[in-house]
């Protein structure tokens, strides 16, 4: 047998750059005590999934230029404003439609996700949790230099043979309506947002919002009832193994046990989106959704994380059915994928 035909496919290795960063970088998080332990092995996802070959140095140094430069016009925008919704909503609302343009023209490619995440984050830190929102930009900084370097380690460790080889070509949903798309959109993320600052029981629930935004972005790839119900169940999947893996770290809180817990859910999400192209969005944002939550179920800010785990999980829920019914609400007609229920 050559050493060609013995060598893991390129989704498999893909597959497992994935695990492989979301796991190294969320146990190293973990135990430096960082503050948002997801943030790093977050980015590497969003870096890996949105293409097959390692970042070029000067691509890597403007991605990280730009989630900087996201970080400190969000943080400016909540400090001069934050006392102020009337005027920081309408500011917010105009960052999030520009990133909906252009995820609904093609372009950007990972970065308007990671742009409306931060613009999500940095304002409900900002007001709502002050003691991280002073520092969150520098963490930030710290986080994408980190989701950089997990990924060049990621193909490093799993090298495609011959070189690096091209990106699958894949067909983007077409729409007629981008800037109506873009408009609802953003108005679906402000909504949520709002409920999170004006409602006590969501003052810390940052995971409404991201869910929404990722489940925006995956829309485009489930055709028909039946994939957007498969949606909803495998994002709730994310949050749901979360707990399940929050529950067995707790019996047993060592790093290699951690490592291996993370490790196990990152192969689970990741192999997924790495064997299914077409799907791979949808299986990165339950990998994200599942980092998210036990990344805030672990942090050394999260208060009492025991008691209030099962509520994060209602989150989610929350968040995927208000997002469904917004945006059947809200979305043009002439937007929605072809084969999606209206």
């Amino acid at each position: 047998m050559s050493a060609e035909a013995a060598s893991p496919s390129r989704q498999t290795r893909q597959g497992l750059r994935i695990a492989a960063a979301a796991s190294v970088g969320f146990t190293a998080a973990v135990a430096l005590g960082q503050s948002l332990p997801f943030l790093a092995p977050m980015f590497a996802v969003q870096f890996l999934t949105a293409s097959g070959r390692p970042p070029g140095l000067r691509q890597a140094a403007g991605m990280v230029a730009l989630i900087v430069v996201a970080g400190w016009v969000a943080a400016a925008l909540t400090q001069l404003c934050g006392d102020r919704p009337a005027a920081l909503l309408p500011l917010l609302g105009l960052v999030y439609f520009t990133c909906f343009m252009l995820q609904a023209t093609g372009r950007g490619g990972g970065a308007p996700f990671l742009i409306i995440v931060i613009a999500l984050m940095i304002p409900m830190f900002g007001i709502l949790r002050t003691e991280i929102g002073e520092g969150v930009v520098p963490l930030l900084a710290k986080a994408a230099l980190g989701g950089a370097a997990l990924t060049w380690l990621a193909h490093a460790a799993f090298p495609d043979p011959g070189g690096d080889e091209a990106d699958p070509a894949t067909s983007a949903a077409r729409v007629d309506r981008p800037v109506r798309l873009a408009l609802a959109n953003a108005a679906i993320i402000l909504v949520l947002l709002v409920v999170c600052l004006v409602d006590d029981r969501f003052s810390t629930a940052v995971i409404v919002p991201i869910t929404a935004a990722s489940l925006l972005g995956q829309f485009d790839h489930a055709a028909g009832g039946r994939a957007a119900l498969g949606l909803m169940v495998l994002n709730l999947l994310g949050g749901v193994i979360a707990s399940l893996a929050f529950t067995l770290i707790e019996l047993r809180p060592t790093v290699p046990f951690l490592f291996l817990t993370v490790l196990t859910a990152a192969l689970l999400f990741g192999g997924r989106a790495a064997d299914d192209p077409a799907a791979g969005k949808i299986y990165a944002g339950a990998l994200t959704t599942f980092l998210i939550l036990l990344g805030l179920g672990v942090s050394p800010s999260s208060g009492d994380v025991a008691e209030s785990f099962a509520t994060r999980i209602g989150m989610v829920a929350f968040a995927i059915v208000a997002t469904f019914w917004l945006t059947a609400l809200l979305w043009p007609a002439s937007a929605a994928p072809q084969g999606r229920p209206r």
